[in-house]
């Protein structure tokens, strides 16, 4: 009995440890460096989530290059939604600071 209360007394100490350097370190490296993000709808298709509403993709956001404003066209961002501020949107950029963007659709009907 003696013997089964020692492992199990050793099992809990390894396991506090591991487990009060473990969070901290999780913690930092989501908020630091990358987090990973499920993406649902239609407005990214086909890239990300082509099978529609029945499924969603998992991605992993780089916190680094944003952090260092490393974003280039053709690159996926994450932010908050304008509309509502409590939803996240991910969209790909087209236009950078000075870039001139025009709506091909309206150039069509003139």
């Amino acid at each position: 009995m003696a013997q089964s209360q020692w492992w199990v007394k050793r099992y809990l100490k390894a396991f506090c440890k591991g487990f009060f350097v473990a969070v901290p370190v999780a913690v930092t490296f989501l908020d630091r460096v990358a987090c990973v993000a499920r993406v649902e709808g239609a407005s990214m298709q086909p890239s990300l989530n082509p099978g529609g509403s029945q499924s969603s993709d998992v991605v992993l956001l780089n916190h680094w290059k944003v952090r260092n404003f490393e974003v280039h066209r053709g690159d996926i961002v994450s932010l908050v939604s304008p509309k509502n501020p409590e939803q996240k949107i991910i969209k790909r950029v087209i236009a950078l600071e000075g870039d001139i963007v025009r709506d091909v659709r309206k150039l069509k009907r003139m």
